[in-house]
């Protein structure tokens, strides 16, 4: 399969519909004065499954054949993708095996487990994730959908920002997080093709700077060893998502976790909305940043809001 095309992400769009929300774009009036800047916030925090992810799992499920769906789908994840895999193959009523590392958020566990999900559990590295789930794979017959190295996924995340173009005009920055980099390059394929002025930002914690690091010397390096609070975005570049950001992207911009945690308090306190630390490091790199998005017209993707409450970093 070749780079989504706009076509594609319009009909990946009209594909999900039924099964995702239209979440709305939300802006603070005393957050915007904080930053200097005309924020406007793409809401996934209120998707299905609490995340964005809701939106490549749809889309990327009900591109299956009948005869794959039979078998079931498949995937590793520590949380969102887990969750939202399992609800797009709970709506097609088909089982859905998810490969999560032990060390995988209880909130998160939990919400694979209510969607049905079966999981099997594996030690935390890449390496065990990915031997656990060829054995589940090869046991089951399952089709194995990646979290983000999948064109389909691709597309589905893509409907997000489709979603901000057409509900507002005129935005200089659109601001997605980066950890594989589905949703920074879904966004960067949508403001290519429907809104070309529109320059798009990734954002991304600093203890976990594969991505910044491989733009910049237009190489993969691997997520080895990463430290952040922002647990949605621990893993590395895909060949797939990294040739698009590469090619589409303006720049990737990292934040530490004090600055991530400065931005979360303060859209949880200014906004009244639950937001995850992932989703919190779009507004952090706006407000380091003032030189480069003061005056500007800015969308912060705001990609989940799951949260432990028993565990708040504050």
């Amino acid at each position: 399969m070749n780079i989504p095309s706009a076509n594609s992400i319009k009909e990946a769009h009209d594909k999900i519909t039924r099964y995702t929300h239209r979440t709305p774009l939300l802006s603070s009036s005393s957050i915007n004065k904080i930053a200097g800047a005309n924020i406007e916030f793409k809401c996934e925090n209120f998707q299905k499954v609490g995340a964005f992810k809701m939106r490549g799992a749809a889309n990327a499920v009900l591109s299956l054949s009948s005869d794959q769906l039979k078998k079931g789908v498949a995937t590793h994840s520590s949380g969102n993708h887990a969750a939202a895999l399992s609800l797009a193959a709970k709506i097609k009523n088909v089982p859905a095996y998810i490969v999560m590392p032990k060390t995988a958020p209880s909130i998160k566990k939990k919400a694979v487990g209510e969607y049905q999900g079966k999981i099997t559990f594996c030690n935390p590295t890449q390496e065990a994730r990915e031997k656990m789930l060829n054995e589940v794979v090869a046991n089951t017959g399952a089709t194995f959908i990646h979290p983000y190295d999948n064109y389909k996924i691709i597309e589905g995340q893509a409907t997000c920002v489709k979603e901000v173009f057409e509900d507002s005009a005129n935005i200089d920055y659109i601001i997605s997080p980066i950890g594989g980099g589905g949703l920074l390059s879904g966004t960067c394929l949508s403001a290519n093709y429907f809104s070309p002025a529109t320059k798009v930002v990734g954002a991304e914690p600093a203890g976990a700077d594969d991505a910044f690091r491989s733009l910049r010397d237009n190489r993969i390096y691997p997520s080895i060893n990463p430290e952040t609070i922002a647990d949605g975005l621990l893993t590395s570049f895909s060949e797939k998502t990294f040739d698009i950001v590469r090619r589409c992207a303006d720049r990737i911009i990292t934040a530490d976790d004090s600055e991530i945690i400065a931005a979360m308090r303060l859209i949880w306190d200014r906004m009244k909305i639950i937001i995850e630390p992932s989703a919190a490091i779009t507004l952090a790199v706006v407000l380091q940043n003032p030189g480069m998005f003061s005056g500007k017209k800015i969308c912060c993707i705001l990609t989940g809001g799951n949260v432990d409450l028993q565990k708040l970093p504050w």
